[in-house]
């Protein structure tokens, strides 16, 4: 499975290899770009990678497999992260989670079937003050409610 960077990311390849006198400093922002291009991170795009900053494709996959905010399989077009830590766990995130799952016809883990969400638990997203808390693609949200969550859900359609 062959890989290529978009043009405006081969632009922005260009900036953050310049960034850093040693290219493999440059390995997390361009996992990002490659996510942010593909949606997840592909064996081409860790080929590609580990070309452009002299490294093996297994040690670009380590580096992925290390951080969860690296996807390494397709996913919806919304991912949509659960905070799990403390502060949410004692807000009832376990309930807004199974009420999200619930809605989305998903288990945890899962894709619907249209492609559109992904259901997944993070261990921590430092909004602590602001339990319970998710992240929907960038976007944080947090003071959770059903409702709140039926909000964002209908801002996606």
């Amino acid at each position: 499975m062959t890989f290529a960077f978009s043009e405006s990311s081969e632009k922005r390849v260009a900036e953050i290899l310049a960034k850093y006198p040693h290219k493999l400093s440059a390995l997390l922002p361009l996992l990002a770009l490659a996510q942010r291009q593909e949606g997840y991170i592909s064996p081409g795009a860790m080929e590609e990678i580990g070309r452009r900053l002299d490294c093996s494709p297994a040690y670009v996959q380590s580096v992925c497999s290390f951080y969860t905010m690296f996807y390494t399989r397709p996913g919806g077009r919304y991912v949509i992260q659960f905070c799990i830590n403390i502060s949410c766990h004692l807000n009832g995130c376990d309930d807004l989670l199974e009420y999200t799952a619930k809605k989305l016809q998903i288990k945890v883990g899962e894709t619907t079937p249209d492609k559109k969400f992904t259901l997944l638990k993070e261990e921590c997203l430092a909004e602590c003050s602001a339990a319970p808390a998710m992240r929907v693609n960038d976007a944080y949200h947090v003071n959770l409610t059903p409702q709140k969550i039926d909000q964002i859900l209908k801002s996606l359609d």
